[in-house]
């Protein structure tokens, strides 16, 4: 039967406040959701729920319980941070990693094909475990066989745990207390009251009950709690960090000019962090000298951001700061993303966004100097001869393009509004058959034909189409009228 890990990071948020503040770390120390003295407490220390403070308590009827107690609210972004150097660090154990969508600081791991790397399921939960340390992070893992199950385990341990079967985890599943995992306190304490203490008896709670008496949370856990097992993992896919190299030809020493070819390096990077549906939170770049030596430098943002315009300044101020000994003749920048929030992509969109007023005004004046007809745009049609399957028309509006990213860059055939008529071809020419310009050369290279006819219903049509190559490298679309016994140029290749 597939294993199923999970590795969970305990309280993370309260994690990242001591890593904040680590001369809290002996005393009684609270999470709240927000800088305000009725704020709520989410997440506290051992220190403090010695002194029964506990999540859900304002934080004024806890500091009537201990004067000496430390909170703070902790940025979603640090959170997300902290949660993408934790993901990243799970990859190097295992290709397929689902973080939780609900709690920060829980992933889902599958160590499936890993049994030859690691001596066992413990060694490599272990190496996990020590690994996180190293990052600053106390973790949890457990190694069973159903999602729900591993999740449970994690909450209930301080160590890690490996089932041997799926009966031994079903068993312990069932004697975890349900105060060891995130229930609201309103619910908690009315199933304690019920005599309901651990997750076996809530497990054999009616659903139906449930849905009458509690909130949807708690329906879903009983929901996922009684089924033998999750669906499948949904992993996050590995993302590598995106990186941008540069290789100047001469010694760059101008910080001016430096940053003019920074920028659109830098502006490329956020447009694809953005498509990644991202935003930069850390940007390492590394200067290659002209002595042979480099020098690595990183960068933060004050909040992750696609915002260019925050970034050019801090990059300013850091190399500014740097003391080269040398011009710099190699740029290597490397951004890594954590995922965005819906209001800074749209703020990034709409800084990509057009001047969709300014450009009508634009079209506007074009059309009172040159005429109605001077700004047309390509109109498809359904027709039979490629100069036919096109109109200009007139432009009444302009809408925000919406382009679709290619894998790769594709060929593009440009058609002419008209073909142009050639030079018929002479039967011993000394140079080859000359298309194009006479700088391009002779052709040396021809693909087809491919046939084109009817007509029969106005005018006969027969064309025989051609692909040609010229000795500049020059592709050409042309073809033989064999009606008419006349060849003509209909487009180029790109």
């Amino acid at each position: 039967m597939d294993r199923v890990a999970c590795a969970d990071i305990p309280a993370l948020p309260l994690q990242i406040l001591l890593q904040q503040h680590p001369e809290w770390a002996d005393g009684p120390v609270a999470v709240v959701d927000s800088e305000k003295s009725v704020g709520t407490i989410q997440w506290v220390n051992k220190h403090a729920r010695v002194l029964r403070i506990t999540p859900g308590m304002r934080y004024t009827t806890a500091l009537s319980l201990s004067r000496n107690l430390q909170g703070s609210a902790v940025a979603e972004s640090d959170i997300q941070k902290s949660a993408a150097v934790v993901l990243s660090r799970l990859w190097n154990f295992s290709p397929i990693v689902e973080p939780s969508s609900r709690e920060p600081g829980v992933f889902w791991i599958d160590p499936g094909g890993l049994e030859r790397l690691y001596a066992s399921h413990a060694t490599w939960a272990a190496a996990i475990h020590d690994d996180l340390k190293q990052a600053g992070f106390h973790s949890v893992m457990a190694v069973g066989f159903t999602r729900f199950g591993s999740y449970a385990t994690t909450k209930a341990t301080h160590r890690n745990i490996v089932f041997a079967g799926i009966a031994q985890e079903r068993a312990y599943v069932r004697r975890v207390p349900i105060a060891h995992l995130r229930f609201e306190p309103r619910v908690r304490d009315t199933l304690l009251k019920l005599g309901i203490d651990t997750l076996g008896e809530f497990i054999e709670l009616p659903a139906n009950s449930l849905r009458r008496r509690f909130n949807d949370d708690t329906c879903e856990l009983h929901q996922l709690a009684t089924k033998q097992g999750w669906e499948s993992l949904d992993p996050k896919p590995i993302l590598e960090p995106i990186k941008r190299t540069a290789e100047l030809e001469y010694p760059e020493s101008d910080l001016e000019r430096l940053l003019l070819i920074i920028a659109p390096l830098l502006q490329s990077m956020l447009q694809e962090l953005a498509t990644r549906r991202q935003v930069m939170m850390l940007l390492r770049f590394r200067l290659g000298l002209d002595n042979k030596a480099s020098c690595r430098e990183r960068l933060s943002p004050a909040t992750p951001t696609l915002d260019i315009d925050q970034l050019i300044p801090l990059l300013r101020l850091r190399i500014e700061s740097l003391p080269l000994q040398s011009g710099i003749t190699e740029l290597t920048l490397q951004c890594m993303g954590i995922r965005a929030t819906r209001r800074q992509l749209e703020l990034f969109r709409q800084t990509q966004e057009r001047d969709l007023a300014a450009i009508h005004r634009a079209f506007a004046e074009i059309r009172a100097n040159m005429g109605h007809d001077a700004v047309v745009y390509a109109q498809l049609h359904e027709r039979h001869l490629p100069e036919a399957r096109f109109s200009w028309e007139p432009v009444k509006r302009l809408d925000t393009p919406h382009p679709i990213p290619a894998p790769s860059r594709p060929l593009v055939r440009r058609i002419y509004s008209r073909p142009i008529e050639l030079r018929s071809r002479l039967r011993h020419e000394p140079d080859g058959w000359i298309v194009g310009r006479m700088q391009d050369g002779p052709v040396e290279e021809v693909v087809g034909p491919q046939i084109i006819a009817g007509g029969w219903w106005s005018k006969e049509v027969s064309r025989a189409y051609y692909y040609v190559r010229t000795r500049t490298g020059r592709w050409f679309w042309i073809y033989n009228d064999q009606v008419e016994r006349r060849w003509f140029l209909q487009g180029e290749v790109e």
